[in-house]
């Protein structure tokens, strides 16, 4: 599925790729030629401002890249997805009219693609387990999830909480430990 995804799925799986994204130069010049103009059409709607263009080359850092996918189809024939593809993994969004919108959180942030199939049924088999037991009538898996807490929900089904996990993205995360974690600390 798309990003967009993340809005309106209980479970949404997007494709994504781990490694860098594929540039063909010369395709990028071609562009140029056609008349695209790549700062003000690629470069300044990046969201995280990884690319640069210096009139000759694009240069992309792409560690900082979000993979929000707008450069690769602003210029399809130049830039393409990395060769090491799988998929994300987010949970707990809806769209209803009484109590406002939530978002997806990030659940798994890469399945490579040969695993997807088991991972995803071993994990909604672990999300339904628990939605079983600390569900309440007519309430989505996002309800649930806010109103148990994150940390309970994935304690519950079995997976470490990882920096992908935050609400808000290139923000300063911060998290609350149980007491008896913050003893062992100090042992």
């Amino acid at each position: 599925d798309c990003v967009a995804a993340k809005a309106r799925a209980d479970l949404s799986i997007i494709g994504t790729w781990k490694d860098d994204i594929r540039q063909d130069d010369e395709a990028i010049q071609q562009y140029v030629a056609d008349g695209l103009d790549i700062q003000q059409d690629v470069v300044q709607h990046c969201p995280t401002k990884c690319m640069s263009w210096d009139g000759e080359k694009l240069a992309i850092d792409n560690r900082e890249c979000v993979h929000c996918m707008h450069c690769i189809n602003v210029m399809p024939k130049a830039l393409r997805p990395g060769t090491e593809t799988g998929a994300t993994l987010l949970l707990g969004a809806k769209a209803p009219i009484l109590q406002g919108a939530l978002m997806s959180s990030v659940l798994v942030p890469f399945v490579p693609e040969d695993e997807l199939e088991e991972t995803i049924k071993e994990l909604v088999s672990r999300i339904w387990d628990f939605w079983g037991e600390y569900g309440q009538n007519r309430e989505r898996v996002g309800e649930m999830i806010q109103r148990v807490g994150m940390p309970t929900f994935l304690e519950g089904i079995g997976l470490d909480p990882i920096p992908e996990m935050i609400s808000a993205p290139r923000d300063n995360p911060y998290i609350y430990f149980q007491e008896e974690e913050e003893e062992k600390g100090e042992a």
